[in-house]
């Protein structure tokens, strides 16, 4: 039976998204899991894959329109099915199509550009300038003049990636030298011309988000120090059994610590809708991971059912996708309660607003080796201290403490965390 696939929405405030390019062409065969097409976003490129089985029968929308969320751009059916196409897309609404070169997307600008350059016939003209590139890979290109055709790329499938850009830049640079030939460093502290750049999309919805969510969200704010030296050693431990690839982060034992402990405070765990709090039956776990021009929160599921190894490679795999561009659906959905850690960057504390509709962040700063009083001496200790960011319109300084207390257990006895 004929089905229609529609605009996702990817977050409670989306209301559009840009079809970057099919990548499944009509009349192809399609099998649950398959890229159908890319989807840009104000926050990124997204793939969506089919839900279904069936024969791609038509795309409603063209590449680099803009299409509104729950609107159709494809119909999916059986190869002999004869389809009404018209009767079937008056029961879903339709997006009315905005010629390419009217949007603002990076792609549609590539897009605009490369019709004058043929796509080679090995790419039958599936990707822009005949090119297999991240986003982000082709705006550093373009903005950098750097000739994607040139390059190789080291991404999957060989796709350039924003690494590949970067090194064809480096090594392009040619080295200052003086009078007698020798190479001289580069002078420092010499001024340069002001530059205006205007916002990203990206970083015009991050700041968009945040004002409102300093401006209509009640947050109050708690620290707490910890001692971290029973989570670092059991991590060393587990960390020399396993292969390269596959080592637990700190972030990790983080994640599952904060996900158990909100098994007992299902109000941090939770969403205001009007006069009613929704408590989330799911726990799932966001992770703030810093990607070109902002931030990008991807989403652990489940973290409090699942073992620190699979949260690992499901964070890895996501928080890669996420830097290459290409992110998918449930890796950007659905978290009810977000932790930002900026420990790797010697961050010893910080606070961080909190990403609506959630009730609370939880912001984490560097594991800290400082000199500590036990049994009335000065030894050498490590410390780590987070600050739990809370909506006031759902929870109380109290209940937020408490939290705190059972998070203080996982994390300076995390043999509970494998338990």
């Amino acid at each position: 039976m004929a089905e229609t696939i529609t605009m996702p929405k990817l977050g409670f405030d989306m209301e559009e998204g840009t079809l970057i390019r099919w990548v499944k062409s009509e009349g192809e065969q399609v099998t649950k899991g398959d890229i159908l097409a890319e989807i840009e976003t104000d926050k990124a490129t997204v793939e969506v894959e089919a839900q279904s089985v069936g024969i791609l029968r038509k795309h409603v929308v063209q590449e680099g329109s803009i299409v509104p969320v729950g609107s159709v751009i494809a119909v999916l059916g059986d190869e002999e099915e004869e389809i009404d196409l018209e009767a079937l897309l008056q029961e879903v609404p339709v997006a009315a199509e905005i010629e390419p070169q009217e949007t603002t997307s990076a792609t549609s600008q590539i897009e605009t550009e490369s019709e004058s350059t043929p796509p080679t016939p090995e790419d039958n003209g599936k990707f822009p300038e005949g090119v297999k590139a991240s986003p982000i890979a082709r705006r550093l290109a373009k903005d950098m003049g750097v000739d994607l055709r040139t390059l190789s790329g080291s991404g999957p499938g060989g796709r350039i990636v924003k690494q590949d850009v970067e090194e064809a830049m480096e090594s392009t640079k040619a080295p200052v030298t003086d009078v007698l030939g020798l190479q001289i460093p580069p002078l420092s502290g010499t001024v340069s011309d002001s530059t205006t750049v205007p916002l990203t999309k990206l970083r015009s919805l991050i700041g968009r988000r945040m004002t409102a969510a300093k401006q209509e969200l009640p947050h109050f704010y708690l620290t707490a120090e910890y001692d971290a030296s029973p989570l670092m050693d059991l991590r060393s431990e587990i960390n020399m059994r396993l292969p390269e690839g596959e080592k637990l982060s700190v972030n990790d034992f983080i994640v599952k610590a904060a996900a158990l402990a909100l098994r007992q405070f299902p109000n941090l765990n939770a969403t205001l809708e009007g006069d009613q709090i929704l408590r989330h039956g799911e726990i799932n776990i966001g992770i703030a991971v810093a990607v070109e021009d902002g931030l990008l929160t991807i989403v652990i599921r489940n973290a409090d059912l699942q073992p620190l190894r699979a949260i690992s490679l499901s964070a890895r795999e996501a928080i890669g996708r996420a830097r290459e561009g290409r992110v998918r659906l449930e890796d950007v959905e659905g978290s009810t309660f977000t932790v930002s850690n900026l420990g790797m960057f010697d961050i010893e504390n910080f606070i961080a607003i909190i990403n609506p509709p959630e009730a609370a962040i939880l912001a984490v700063g560097s594991v800290m080796d400082v000199p500590v009083v036990q049994d009335g001496e000065i030894v050498p200790g490590k410390r780590l201290k987070v600050t739990l960011s809370s909506d006031h319109r759902v929870t109380d300084g109290a209940e937020a403490a408490k939290w705190l207390q059972v998070f203080k257990e996982f994390v300076e006895d995390p043999l509970k965390l494998l338990i």
